[in-house]
This record gives structure tokens, C-alpha cells and sequence, in this order.
């Protein structure tokens, strides 16, 4: 089942206060930036940066996510690891909110997300 079109715009707004209070200042986003995506049931948040060997071009490497699970009515939220899979986070691996995904995020208690 999708998202109602109440949910994606809890979700919008949420990731634009985030993005407003942790995206690097405008003088580096050339090099670093921050973002955040919608698929289907799961929000990736995600670090853009140039190709090392082609600095044209971007790549986006996500570093969390989270799916709503609609049957518990949680968020449950993920990080992903160097073997390059996603694995549940702990110390808090579900939430009620997709706001308290963004601050779970932010506080990044073990240095998962943003290192």
C-alpha cells in the first residue's frame, strides 16, 4: 500500500527542516551535500560528492534509511554498512515518526550515519 498523499507531505516538510539545519554551507555543496529521497515505503538520506577521477559528475551514497511498515505503524530505520548492506540500527532501530527518524539521524549515536 502507498503513502497517502498526506504522509508524503509530512515527509517532505520533515526532510526540508532537515536539510535546512544540516546541509553543509553553499561554498562546499560543490563537494559535499547532503539530500534525502522518497521510494516507494523507505526515505534514503544520502551524501552527493564528485567522482573522484571525473569531478563533473556526482554520485550519491545513501547513508540511511527508513521504511514505514504499515501493519505496526513504525519506522523502522536502517544504516548501511561497509559490506555495503543495510542493516537495522541499533540502538534504536524503529520509530512512530518520520521527525523522529530525522533526529535519530542527526544525533547519529554511534557515529553510523555520517561517521
Amino acid at each position: 500500500m502507498a503513502l497517502s498523499e498526506f504522509e508524503i507531505k509530512r515527509i517532505e516538510k520533515a526532510g526540508t527542516v532537515f536539510l535546512s539545519e544540516h546541509r553543509p554551507p553553499p561554498e562546499i555543496r560543490s563537494k559535499l551535500d547532503i539530500g534525502w529521497r522518497l521510494e516507494n515505503q523507505s526515505v534514503y538520506i544520502f551524501e552527493t560528492r564528485p567522482i573522484w577521477n571525473e569531478p563533473s559528475q556526482y554520485h550519491d551514497l545513501d547513508i540511511a534509511k527508513a521504511t514505514f511498515v504499515l501493519k505496526h505503524g513504525v519506522w523502522k530505520i536502517y544504516w548501511m554498512k561497509r559490506d555495503l548492506k543495510w542493516h537495522s540500527y541499533e540502538p534504536k532501530s524503529q520509530v512512530k515518526t518520520i521527525e523522529q527518524v530525522f533526529k535519530v539521524v542527526t544525533e547519529d549515536q554511534y557515529g553510523c550515519f555520517f561517521g
